[in-house]
């Protein structure tokens, strides 16, 4: 049986490799599927299908998805989504206006700060992805006031810092009924760093239907907790990376969590629309 990485980034949103670049790597690491979960974003989907073709690595379109639950940030996996529908497209549309006003904010609160910046660079820098914090700790290094990405976030960027904004909310509950009418299957991304178990029932009766088991953020035992809450609940456990591209803000390399590949049959299984291998 072979191995899936279903939490990969690219330059659609924050990462650091292109679609193709992303696929190739995996393809050198003997990776049977991968999943490109953009934040916000499905515009790499489309790239990373074409090559996956040509390099003989499965593809699975998804998307990553913010939240708000009380003071914490959840995130959700939309896996085998119609990354082409209106419904998807008009969400990630409000989504990017809102990620493109709160880098125009922390720019703001950074210039106060003395660290002079400009928004047209860090938007420059997003190109045609999704524009992020990582982007925006990118100019913060280029401008001289970090020394890297990982001082940029923790002096500046991290909640708490002084250049900290608040994302546009959206609930846990929302975002999970968006991805089932999009045709996919909502996963609960990388749970142990949110410490909101309590709001796994309340997922499962929206339509929650995996949880993210294996991710760098789980320790061996936190990994085994998780895997007896999908067991309890009847989710699908999943595993990836969630790589932005090494050296970015500790970021892992592809490859690095992974979960096996029947994992993508069920996902696939568990999606309303009718894809097929």
């Amino acid at each position: 049986m072979g191995t899936a990485d279903l939490h990969i980034h690219t330059t659609a949103s924050d990462g650091l490799l292109t679609p193709c670049q992303v696929v190739e790597k995996a393809s050198e690491l003997g990776l049977e599927a991968i999943a490109i979960t953009d934040h916000d974003s499905v515009a790499g989907i489309d790239e990373a299908i074409e090559c996956g073709t040509k390099y003989g690595v499965e593809v699975v379109p998804a998307v990553e998805l913010s939240a708000e639950f009380g003071t914490r940030e959840l995130h959700m996996l939309g896996y085998f989504i119609d990354w082409t529908g209106s419904k998807i497209n008009k969400h990630l549309k409000r989504m990017r206006e809102s990620r493109i006003d709160r880098a125009r904010k922390m720019v703001e609160k950074l210039r106060t700060l003395g660290v002079n910046i400009k928004l047209e660079r860090v938007l420059e820098m997003a190109g045609d992805g999704s524009v992020g914090r990582p982007h925006v700790a990118r100019a913060i290094c280029e401008a001289g006031a970090a020394a890297d990405i990982v001082e940029a976030f923790s002096k500046y960027l991290n909640r708490g810092a002084p250049a900290y904004v608040e994302r546009f909310k959206v609930s846990p509950i929302e975002t999970v009924t968006l991805i089932v009418e999009c045709g996919g299957t909502a996963c609960l991304a990388h749970p142990g760093g949110t410490g909101k178990d309590e709001i796994i029932p309340t997922l499962v009766k929206a339509g929650l239907r995996a949880i993210e088991v294996y991710h760098p953020d789980h320790s061996p035992s936190v990994s085994e907790k998780y895997l007896s809450i999908s067991r309890r609940f009847g989710l699908i456990a999943t595993g990836g990376s969630d790589s932005h591209g090494t050296g970015l803000n500790g970021s892992m390399p592809i490859g690095s969590f992974t979960i096996n590949s029947d994992c993508v049959e069920k996902l696939r299984s568990a999606s309303t629309l009718p894809f097929r291998k």
